[in-house]
Formats: structure tokens, C-alpha cells, sequence
């Protein structure tokens, strides 16, 4: 049996959770969040436990797997809507910067990221950003919308080996190559 997906999901006080067929629902203090089940597994709520108890039709290798997965899917979910996940980048350069702006009612966030264009990302729906001097903050209840987004900005300008000029999650370390070595050798 998956030993992940054995462990039952222990709700919050503040989190309220709903079970309608395969649709699963969370409501907390950061959000809403749903999870629609796959077919191999099913999720029951225990009202005097306060917790989600997944269970799985079969023991073939692939309900196993989806077994565990929606576990951890289900405690991401109830982790997002009580506390909320966190993603911090850092722009590095001369003359890189970000920038926060409304577009047409629309958070967009521009780069100067050593290109001849700014480059504009628009802000996704569920994920709310934060621009500190050169920090951008990505925050939001749902944890693969947050972590996407900011993989997509890092994605803009990854840091390159020789200088690190780019954008970095915060505390990354980028390891630096040296450049071209001149030798003692005289040019014939």
C-alpha cells in the first residue's frame, strides 16, 4: 500500500471541504481551490475526524501511483488555502529591472532584462505578485499555479555562468565559469 496515500489529510478549523462525486473542494482563508479525483481512487470525508481519507479501487501499479499522487495533491490543496505558497526571484544585472503594472485591468509584469524590447508577462488569475526593487514576490493559494509562474519569469533570463546576470529564485546559486584564460605562449 502507498505510504503516502494511506495517511489521512487533516483539515484545518478554518478550512472548509466538500466532497460531491469526484469533485473535491477546499475554502480557506487564502482561497478556493477544487481537485477533480481520477477514476482509480476515491475520496471520502470524515466530518468527526476532520480529515480526507483517500482510498483506491485496486492494486495495479497505476492506482498506486494516483493513489499517493492525490494525497499529496489534497494536502497541497489544504496547505495552500490555510497559509498559502511562496516563490522569490531576484533580477540581476546593470540595468535589469521589474515592474508592476495595470494593463487594460490586468496586472502585467515588465522586465528590462538586456533585451532591445521590454518583455511583459501577464499576471495569471489565482496568483498575486509583489515588485521590491529588484525582488519579485509570487504568492498564491494554489501551489503548481505559483511555482509555474514564477518558472516562466526565471524563464525570460535564466542567469548566465559568466557574469550571472539574470533572473534567480532567491538563494539560488549559480556557479560561475571562469572566462577565457590568456597564455604565457607568444602568437606566431
Amino acid at each position: 500500500m502507498s505510504r503516502i496515500g494511506k495517511k489521512p489529510v487533516p483539515l484545518a478549523a478554518k478550512v472548509k471541504a466538500a466532497v460531491e462525486g469526484r469533485l473535491v473542494r477546499l475554502e480557506g482563508p487564502k482561497g478556493k481551490l477544487q481537485l477533480t479525483i481520477p477514476a482509480a481512487v476515491s475520496v471520502s470525508l470524515d466530518e468527526p475526524g476532520r480529515q480526507l481519507i483517500v482510498t483506491r479501487a485496486d492494486d495495479l501499479k497505476s492506482s498506486k501511483a494516483l493513489h499517493g499522487l492525490t494525497r499529496a495533491l489534497l494536502n497541497n490543496m489544504v496547505v495552500g488555502v490555510t497559509e498559502g505558497y511562496r516563490k522569490s526571484l531576484e533580477v540581476q544585472g546593470v540595468g535589469y529591472k521589474a515592474e508592476l503594472k495595470t494593463v487594460g485591468g490586468k496586472k502585467v509584469v515588465e522586465l528590462w532584462v538586456g533585451f532591445a524590447n521590454t518583455i511583459s508577462l501577464p499576471v495569471p488569475a489565482g496568483v498575486d505578485v509583489q515588485v521590491e526593487g529588484n525582488k519579485i514576490h509570487v504568492f498564491g493559494p494554489d501551489k503548481q499555479l505559483v511555482g509555474q509562474f514564477a518558472a516562466d519569469l526565471r524563464k525570460i533570463r535564466k542567469p548566465e555562468p559568466y557574469k550571472g546576470k539574470g533572473i534567480r529564485y532567491e538563494g539560488e546559486v549559480v556557479k560561475i565559469k571562469p572566462g577565457k584564460a590568456v597564455t604565457g605562449g607568444a602568437a606566431k
